[in-house]
């Protein structure tokens, strides 16, 4: 159904509109009103903020290929709000608007997505047209709802929704789908992700996305894509709609000039994912991005009101903090409204249980303050973390800790395993990165606390404690790269055998393993570090890409099995994955690990070896001594208080029940772990 010069309105063709508004007026802008498209009491309504527009015109389509469609004048009030009232109960339409400004002239005749449209159709090219869909929220959640989880408790495992199904050795029917993940029966499904112990799942963006760049070395916009020769996003950090799931992982592959998302499944497809996640105990995050939008996208916010939304230098110029070139003005009443409203939206609408956010220093500290008090409304255990950086250089976790957010910790991921693996290693090497020292060890045991002088958080659960994420090496990569035993420019011809781990790779991988799971703070691993992961340029991409064949550190735009998991190689490294399920299990059975005051930890140093350190950990009735070498060839002889000493981490294995006993002393051989707890 779309609108015809026939449809009844309730408004009259000719719009108020709001002209040369003053900046000063623009900031004071506000309105309350229900915004996006909605049905109620038997009509249909349709609203959009557009302050500086002179002309909007709501426009309709009974299928989105069709190139008839119906048109209708709308009406502006004196707050910028436009809005267009038809009888009826249209579910299933689709619809944009047409805006016309002076900002954004030249985008005048574009047909712009709804902001809160709640699905989106989006022809597949960079520049396709795209078109919101009424929705009708009528899903069965079946007494679903959020996870309430101490921030302390929470286990994290990063992953993005095509990768963990997408390989052929998932064996899924439905690669790289929502879909997929809710199957059982398959590697990469939920059963796997049960399987490690985490508890939490961090999804890489899911907001509708722009997928498909320009055509490398062709111009649009003034932009020449001179860096992307596979013209794909395949992270998804070019978001285009705050309040629909992208539509792409209701589908197995994505097909050019083609229309993705047109019967709105993906809707109900991702809250299935959501509610089958819920069902095994597995709360979900999301990571969204709220700092710029996509770069390429026309029928954008940039068409709306470019002048309202975006942040602007002294030349005129978007801004680029973001590293994406139009940074979002968050400040701005409306954008600041816009980004609450998603939020809840997501949590009523998904029962999604926190959010992680893409440069959170670009957001202002009004916005910051007020997502967490209006998100805790709903669920006062929801989990908010972010980057505590832009890509201009601003850095402030301590800012976000006091305004009670937790944030991802770049000293303890840096201090650990080092900065890069080429001249940057950290302390698993023997080495000390930067400013590295023993006290900043220390400090990040206990979760990087303000109480002592390395520290930024005011609360352990603050830190979120990494050593990979999906930007950058692997630590798989990382490790075999730093070790010296693989040389990052060489071509791979063998992926499997290149996957298998050395024994020296392997001692450094369990080794961070075990600092990161024995650490105060929430704990994060990202996809594939159980079995380290390794990111190989397919040889046979088509793109011209001249590092086909080597290790990747970049793979954002890789749509391919450089970034797919490969679940033979986490066979072929099945001590590893143990290794980390045992690490977890430990993490989870002892709360001294999670919970653990300050003052709960003492620290032993040897004098003749600076990359040796134990630590006494007491909690309640459990008294566990933590003990690591990380030196190249020095072993390190620690003395045991008196007692009996049950071994849970050895440098073969880990885990919750007992590998043996020790007394008086034991001596770590470089490379290696201890975990042991008093017998009582």
């Amino acid at each position: 159904m779309y609108i015809s010069d026939k449809t009844k309105t309730e408004n009259p063709r000719k719009p108020a509109s709001l002209e040369n508004l003053s900046e000063q007026k623009l900031n004071s802008l506000f309105s309350a009103k229900k915004l996006g498209s909605f049905v109620e009491d038997g009509k249909t309504f349709f609203r959009l903020f557009a302050p500086n527009a002179h002309e909007v015109t709501l426009v309709t389509f009974k299928n989105p290929e069709d190139t008839v469609c119906g048109t209708c004048q709308m009406r502006s009030d004196k707050d910028g709000i436009w809005e267009a009232t038809i009888n009826g109960e249209f579910y299933g339409l689709y619809y944009g608007f047409k805006v016309t400004n002076d900002s954004s002239a030249s985008h005048n005749d574009i047909i712009c997505l709804d902001p809160y449209s709640k699905a989106v159709a989006s022809f597949n090219t960079y520049m396709g047209a795209r078109l919101s869909i009424v929705i009708k929220d009528d899903y069965n959640w079946q007494g679903d709802t959020w996870i309430q989880r101490d921030w302390r408790d929470i286990i994290i495992y990063e992953m993005h929704i095509r990768d963990l199904t997408a390989h052929a050795s998932s064996g899924s029917d439905n690669p790289g789908t929502y879909k997929a993940l809710t199957d059982d029966t398959i590697k990469g499904g939920i059963n796997y992700i049960k399987s490690l112990g985490v508890n939490t799942v961090e999804l890489l963006p899911s907001q509708e996305f722009a997928s498909i760049e320009v055509p490398y070395q062709n111009e649009f916009e003034g932009i020449r894509n001179t860096w992307n020769p596979y013209e794909r996003n395949h992270w998804g950090y070019m978001t285009k709609s705050f309040f629909a799931p992208n539509a792409y992982y209701s589908e197995t592959e994505l097909k050019w000039n083609t229309w993705s998302g047109k019967d709105g499944h993906q809707v109900n497809e991702f809250k299935d994912m959501v509610k089958a996640f819920h069902k095994a105990g597995i709360a979900v995050v999301m990571d969204v991005v709220y700092n710029h939008i996509s770069e390429y996208e026309l029928g954008s916010l940039k068409s709306i009101d470019s002048k309202y939304y975006f942040r602007f230098d002294s030349n005129g110029d978007y801004r680029k903090d973001s590293g994406c070139g139009n940074d979002f003005k968050t400040e701005r009443l409306m954008s600041h409204r816009m980004i609450i409203d998603s939020i809840l939206y997501w949590m009523k609408e998904y029962h999604i249980d926190g959010f992680r956010f893409d440069l959170g220093k670009l957001l202002d500290w009004e916005t910051v303050e007020e997502i967490l008090y209006e998100a805790k409304k709903l669920n006062p255990n929801v989990f908010i973390v972010c980057e505590p950086w832009s890509a201009g250089g601003d850095y402030d976790p301590s800012g976000f800790s006091w305004r009670g957010w937790a944030s991802w910790n770049d000293q303890i991921r840096n201090g650990i395993k080092g900065e890069n693996p080429f001249y940057g290693h950290g302390w698993i090497f023997g080495r000390w990165y930067g400013n590295n020292n023993i006290g900043r060890i220390k400090s990040y045991v206990n979760g990087t606390l303000t109480k002592d002088y390395y520290g930024f958080f005011q609360r352990k659960e603050h830190s979120l404690n990494y050593l990979e994420a999906h930007d950058g090496y692997t630590l798989g990569d990382f490790i075999r790269i730093g070790s010296g035993e693989v040389n990052a420019e060489q071509i791979i011809y063998d992926t499997d055998k290149n996957a298998e781990l050395t024994p020296l790779q392997l001692k450094l991988n369990k080794l961070s393993a075990a600092f990161l799971m024995t650490s105060q703070g929430v704990t994060m691993i990202s996809e594939g570090q159980e079995f380290a992961r390794s990111k190989v340029i397919p040889l046979n991409v088509s793109a011209e890409d001249n590092r086909r064949g080597r290790i990747d550190r970049d793979s954002y735009n890789k749509d391919n099995e450089t970034n797919y998991l490969n679940f033979k190689h986490a066979d072929i490294n099945r001590e590893l994955v143990d290794y980390y399920r045992g690490l977890i299990e430990l993490r989870k059975k002892y709360a001294a690990f999670r919970r653990a005051n300050y003052e709960d930890i003492s620290f032993i140093e040897l004098n003749d070896n600076e990359f040796a350190l134990g630590y006494n950990l007491k909690y309640e009735d459990d008294e566990f001594m933590v003990l690591f070498n990380a030196a190249n060839e020095t072993d390190a002889k620690f003395t045991l208080p008196a007692g009996n000493w049950q071994i849970f981490v050895n440098p073969d294995k880990s885990g919750s029940i007992s590998l043996g006993e020790a007394q008086n002393s034991l001596t770590l051989s470089p490379k290696t772990c201890y975990v042991v707890k008093k017998s009582k």
